[in-house]
């Protein structure tokens, strides 16, 4: 992979394009008009949430809120008085009436195979395939991680601003991973971390971008990254699986499986490996 200091934001990129300049590479993109016929670009604004979905409940460190009370802390949120974060929502479970907001769906690679019929239900367990994140300004992740599964990433602005800090793969030797999952860094708080515990981070280089309201970031597994926040922000997150993670995927699926359901591990494998050579020839044909 081509070492990069910044990403690209492109407009009017072809899915050909895409998946040749960026997929094929490994490499993050920022598309800047990719969800231009998304209906919830200036409709899923903070007052809107409020309004309508004020009532819901939701857990961030042991604590419960009500949405719209976090909807009133990200408004005036201060790095000195950040809102609580991460709070995300399940689009699929809280807002199923809003999925069609998040219209025409983004490709990373020929197809996003989450969707494909041919994939198990029960191999997303652990992650979510579509959801909101509510913060403010002087919210940030607070984790340096890779997403669940090997899964791509997918996040749209939906409403204000996010910063982005994403780190290639080959710094991974930098990231201290956690013996028991190695996709979180051991490194507590990435905007201030000890550097007496984690010396080698002191090396680590994050490409950074700031992506925009209507813009969306997509990027490989493998990439390290976190988020901060500078104004209120409302962010549409979903996972992408395509050819290039899909072994990676399904292997971390059996790995699972394997402590819970040994029995069921060697024939899912072998579903999986048939359904992959399956889905391999139709993205060919089509």
């Amino acid at each position: 992979m081509a070492s990069i200091t910044s990403i690209d934001k492109r407009a009017n990129i072809s899915r050909k394009e895409l998946y040749h300049e960026y997929v094929l590479k490994g490499l993050p993109v920022v598309l800047t008009d990719a969800t231009k016929d998304w209906k919830a670009i200036g409709k899923l604004v903070p007052s809107f949430f409020k309004e309508k979905y004020g009532h819901l409940k939701t857990e961030i460190d042991g604590k419960e809120y009500l949405l719209g009370d976090i909807i009133d802390m990200m408004m005036v949120s201060t790095p000195e008085n950040p809102s609580p974060y991460p709070c995300n929502l399940n689009v699929d479970k809280t807002f199923p009436e809003l999925v069609d907001y998040f219209l025409p769906h983004i490709h990373y690679g020929k197809q996003n195979r989450i969707f494909n019929p041919l994939v198990p239900r029960s191999f997303l367990k652990g992650t979510e395939v579509a959801e909101l994140f509510f913060g403010g300004n002087g919210s940030f992740f607070p984790t340096l991680h890779i997403d669940a599964l090997f899964l791509h990433t997918q996040i749209t602005q939906i409403y204000g601003s996010k910063e982005f800090y994403v780190f290639p793969p080959e710094q991974s030797i930098y990231m201290y991973p956690r013996k028991e999952n190695p996709k979180l860094s051991q490194i507590k708080n990435p905007l201030e971390p000890d550097l007496d515990k984690f010396p080698l981070f002191k090396n680590a280089n994050p490409v950074k971008v700031m992506v925009n309201q209507g813009e969306t970031i997509l990027f490989s597994t493998g990439w390290w990254h976190y988020t901060k926040m500078y104004e209120p922000s409302i962010s549409y997150g979903m996972v992408q699986l395509n050819a290039s993670n899909y072994a990676p995927f399904v292997s971390d699926n059996i790995a699972l499986i394997k402590k819970f359901h040994p029995k069921m591990a060697t024939p899912l494998n072998l579903y999986s490996k048939i359904a992959g050579v399956i889905m391999n020839a139709t993205e060919k044909i089509s």
